[in-house]
């Protein structure tokens, strides 16, 4: 599943094409994804002006004066700006036709993105409980402290909580935890102030990191322009189980929880 820096990295690709645009058409070749797709997107969209495009957690915003689309990329999902007159594909969803001539395309051949919408001045539910962007000034090692008080979660399952902090996925949460020498076992609120910012500042530096570096590409995903991100090329522990670890050279482990693989160093995370 595309993760926080994969979907920034498709918010940055897709930003000059598309802000600013008007939104002469939506062609939806189904009506739904993962959940119906509202009435709205073929009702009101048309017509409207893009005036930001936004990433919120793993959600992207198309924001207009009527309302905004919200769009998830789900597990495999893509979006493209194609030229006119490109032939569409079986798994090709739906198209928003631009006023430059071009195409917004969604690509998504398991089907689990979304397509919704949110009206004017109201938060959709999927919205609505989210916690802090891993990226803001809001999210730091003394917050993490606080929310970590007396809970017994796993420090790996804790991050990877929306509710905590937004777009901390599988990668990220190994990657950060093994900067921060924190074992992913360890229970939330066991881990001291310190190290809490130590893996604050880790999650920030990894996320910036691999945006730069243009996202993880594993399995299915590929940046806006075609070009696969190159980040999955420097993971340390990640997928990496069996081989010698780059720090200390013990043997990376693998664990499986919330049943999900977990990575790590039984030398260098406690």
């Amino acid at each position: 599943m595309p993760e926080l820096p994969e979907v920034e990295t498709t918010r940055r690709g897709l930003q000059p094409h598309v802000e600013g645009r008007r939104v002469l058409n939506v062609v939806l070749r189904r009506a739904d994804l993962r959940w119906p797709i509202p009435a709205a997107i073929e009702r009101v969209l048309p017509g409207q002006r893009i005036g930001a495009i936004e990433r919120r957690a793993k959600y992207l915003l198309l924001h207009t004066q009527a309302g905004s689309a919200l769009i998830h990329l789900g597990m495999s999902g893509a979006l493209r700006v194609l030229a006119p007159g490109v032939p569409v594909g079986s798994h090709d969803h739906y198209d928003l036709l631009l006023d430059t001539g071009r195409v917004l395309r969604y690509t998504d051949p398991r089907r689990f993105g979304c397509l919704l919408w949110q009206a004017p001045g109201t938060l959709h539910p999927l919205l609505a409980e989210l916690g802090p962007e891993p990226l803001a000034a809001d999210f730091d090692g003394d917050y993490l402290w606080r929310r970590a008080h007396d809970r017994s979660a796993p420090i790996k399952t804790f991050l990877m909580d929306q509710r905590i902090v937004v777009g901390v996925g599988n990668i990220y949460a190994a990657e950060a935890l093994f900067t921060a020498g924190i074992h992913p076992l360890r229970a939330a609120g066991r881990v001291s102030r310190a190290r809490c910012a130590a893996l604050a500042d880790a999650v920030k530096r990894i996320l910036e990191h691999a945006i730069a570096r243009g996202g993880t590409t594993l399995r299915d995903f590929i940046s806006p322009d075609g070009l696969p991100g190159y980040f999955e090329q420097e993971l340390t522990v990640y997928g990496r189980a069996g081989l010698p670890c780059k720090r200390c050279g013990h043997t990376v482990n693998m664990i499986t929880l919330g049943q999900r693989s977990s990575f790590y160093c039984p030398h260098c995370q406690r």
